[in-house]
């Protein structure tokens, strides 16, 4: 694991970086910062510090449909969504790029609860960046630049959750600024954490409610995705009872939906779904079941 903390001048700057207006003079880095010049999809994920469970849940099962995929993770290391993120994605054996609000010194990392995480990511083979210098200290100021450069490096900005001023919508306009893609996570109407994030649907980004969504943001072919799941699943260790539920799940379905659906009992449907939900073939999150492959 390289700990070593490199300069960077712009001449060597990832070329997305180059093309916007406000680029660093000079940039910090620590790990392995070779995606960012490679064939590799840049994703940066923000939201919230005060994530919900909601959020939380949101980011678990949007990375983990981003499995496989050369897509890397960008965040800001910061309390609620972004250390979600960045646990996801080493999870999911995603490389992530975490650009904190200080300099990239031990003694200054911010925040300080953090630190675990940002030598998890070195020693998953990821990367801490920074235009500060490394014994700077994070500030009011440090943020909303930093937020430039997160946008700057990626190719997609997902928001997860945001209130309406929560800095996050700072990252979401220099999205549109910079010509980058915006993806929203919609939540309830009534959820003030998500406030701000609707302002962006309303302007035209464009709404995220399941990993495919993401892929085809960033390009990727998804027409044999669902195909090379539905493999996955060996139907004959299953009864057929069991089978049909799997087979339904080919999309996810909320539970009164599905039950609906299913030519059995309702008691004995529900003790299906709880051997299955037990066995880890299934899970219940965001209102819908879905299959675990998928």
């Amino acid at each position: 694991m390289d700990t070593k903390i490199k300069e960077l001048f712009p001449s060597d700057f990832p070329s997305l970086l180059k093309e916007i207006p406000d680029a660093p003079k000079k940039l910090y880095t620590q790990g392995d910062v070779s995606p960012l010049y490679s064939k590799n999809k840049i994703l940066a994920v923000v939201g919230s510090r005060k994530a919900t469970a909601y959020g939380r849940d949101v980011v678990e099962y949007l990375l983990q449909g981003l499995k496989g995929y050369p897509i890397t993770i960008v965040s800001g290391l910061a309390l609620g969504i972004d250390s979600h993120a960045h646990k996801h994605a080493l999870e999911n054996g995603l490389q992530t790029i975490a650009i904190p609000g200080s300099g990239l010194d031990e003694d200054v990392l911010y925040p300080r609860s953090n630190i675990h995480i940002a030598k998890e990511i070195l020693k998953a083979g990821g990367a801490l960046m920074s235009e500060y210098s490394p014994t700077q200290k994070a500030a009011q100021w440090t943020f909303p630049q930093r937020n430039r450069l997160m946008v700057g490096v990626s190719h997609a900005v997902l928001v997860i959750e945001a209130s309406p001023k929560s800095g996050t919508l700072i990252t979401a306009r220099l999205a549109t600024e910079y010509n980058r893609e915006l993806c929203v996570v919609p939540g309830s109407i009534f959820a003030h954490s998500h406030k701000g994030s609707h302002q962006f649907l309303k302007l035209g980004a464009t709404p995220i409610i399941e990993p495919k969504d993401i892929l085809e943001v960033l390009g990727f072919d998804t027409s044999r995705q669902k195909e090379s799941n539905v493999k996955q699943i060996e139907y004959e260790k299953y009864s057929q009872d069991e089978q049909k539920v799997l087979k339904l799940l080919q999309n996810p379905l909320a539970r009164d939906e599905l039950l609906e659906r299913l030519p059995l009992p309702i008691t004995q449907a529900n003790i299906i779904l709880s051997k299955l939900e037990l066995e880890g073939v299934i899970v219940e999150k965001l209102g819908k079941v879905r299959l675990t492959q998928i």
